[in-house]
């Protein structure tokens, strides 16, 4: 799938990412795909490809932009070396909500202005940390986030977090699609039904689903990557986004 590097401009500076659309000429719904707490990588972007190749245009942003680049962690030891688990942690800790919302809506905006792009109506997805920026983005662009998608994302709805998604649910518009991992502790089970409670209360057409497999299984450079839960992913996202931006 083509890749194109761009830059995106921001209320906080210039944001690099990368847009992905399709073989063909034309123009698609569009797609903001966040990646993990690790940040973007060619993992992330042969996901977009993939994405794109559904018939998409998806934008991959660097959400660490404002740190000015940032070498690339490596996912199977990050975890365990303390220094690259401060740095990781230093990063994770800039991304308030605050910012991913600002962030967004220069995102919305470059999007609306590409050529490659088709309609108003927008997807996001997102994995891990970025599962919770994709329904925080949700929450507060009601109007041109039609379809969200969160795979093993982690704090979605924590009790003693007043930035938690599932306190946007009255103002999700969107069509949701959250898939957990078994035995998260980053998503458990209190989480797992509170937010089942938000979206029901709010009338959000959902689903929340438990995959058989690990944290991370959907990333494939991550070790707990999983062939049919990533497959399983794929079809679900598929599907969303079928029902949900097309006209």
């Amino acid at each position: 799938m083509p890749r194109v590097d761009v830059t995106v401009p921001t209320a906080d500076g210039v944001c690099a990412a990368t847009l992905h659309t399709p073989s063909q000429h034309g123009s698609w719904p569009a797609v903001i795909l966040y990646s993990d707490a690790a940040g973007v990588r060619e993992t992330f972007a042969g996901m977009a490809d993939r994405l794109a190749g559904l018939g998409y245009a998806v934008l991959l942003p660097d959400v660490y932009y404002r740190t000015g680049g940032f070498t690339p962690f490596d996912v199977a030891t990050v975890f365990s070396d303390p220094a690259e688990m401060e740095r990781l942690m230093s990063l994770i800790a800039g991304m308030t909500r605050e910012v991913i919302v600002r962030d967004a809506q220069a995102f919305l905006t470059f999007l609306a202005d590409r050529p490659e792009v088709s309609g108003s109506r927008v997807g996001t997805t997102g994995y891990c940390m970025g599962g919770r920026e994709s329904l925080t983005v949700a929450g507060h662009y009601p109007e041109r986030v039609a379809a969200a998608a969160s795979f093993h994302g982690g704090q979605l709805a924590a009790a003693d977090d007043p930035d938690s998604p599932h306190l946007l649910a009255d103002r999700i518009s969107a069509s949701v699609y959250v898939a957990a991992a078994e035995n998260d502790e980053h998503f458990p089970l209190e989480q797992h039904e509170r937010l089942e409670r938000a979206f029901t209360t709010a009338g959000v057409q959902h689903t929340i689903e438990t995959y058989p497999a690990a944290h991370g299984f959907a990333v494939p450079d991550n070790p707990t990557y999983d062939d049919a839960a990533a497959a399983r992913h794929w079809a679900a996202l598929a599907d969303l986004y079928a029902e949900n931006l097309r006209d």
